[in-house]
């Protein structure tokens, strides 16, 4: 922005003046996006009838209610009912779900009071560059284990796991 200028407004849908240039056009199934652009070329010299198409698509999204907001939305495009950022996506972020995951809920009643020794809790931490570092805590005692990982995939990390355990039990046995 330059020295002087205002952000732009959000204004919800009938309160600002090109709101019936806006209705109209998403009516011809206009994109938001041509619609900005087009109030921008129409309008030069009127920054009160420029909006952009962020501010069309929160006026949409969020600010109208009720018929208006239905009639509205319809001719959008996409027939989502609520607008989503490319990047909040779990898809967009690389982020997925666990198959056969168990919950926090389920765990035995002794692993929850750190009563009985012997139940661990892992985590996999990303860095940057690729790096993986993945955590093992003992609930009694809160001992833990970091253990660098070659990648985030499974079996990067039950391998890497695996030879850590295995290096704590010969350290343990190897006293006895």
């Amino acid at each position: 922005m330059g020295a002087g200028a205002a952000p732009q407004g959000v204004c919800a849908v009938g309160e600002c003046p090109a709101s019936p240039l806006v209705a109209a056009k998403l009516k011809l199934q206009w994109a938001p996006v041509q619609i900005a652009g087009w109030l921008r070329r129409e309008f030069r010299g009127n920054k009160d009838m420029q909006i952009s198409h962020e501010t069309i698509y929160r006026s949409l999204f969020i600010q109208a209610r009720g018929v208006l907001k239905k009639e509205l939305v319809a001719h959008l495009r996409t027939n989502r009912l609520m607008r989503q950022a490319k990047l909040a996506s779990a898809s967009g972020q690389g982020r997925g779900r666990i198959s056969e995951a168990v919950s926090i809920s389920e765990r035995p009643a002794e692993a929850d009071d750190r009563a009985v020794p012997g139940h661990w809790e892992g985590d996999l931490l990303a860095g940057s560059g690729n790096s993986y570092i993945a955590t093992l805590v003992e609930r009694h005692s809160r001992y833990v284990m970091l253990v660098k990982v070659a990648g985030k995939d499974t079996a990067s990390v039950v391998s890497a796991l695996i030879k850590q355990v295995n290096k704590l039990l010969k350290q343990n046995y190897a006293g006895r």
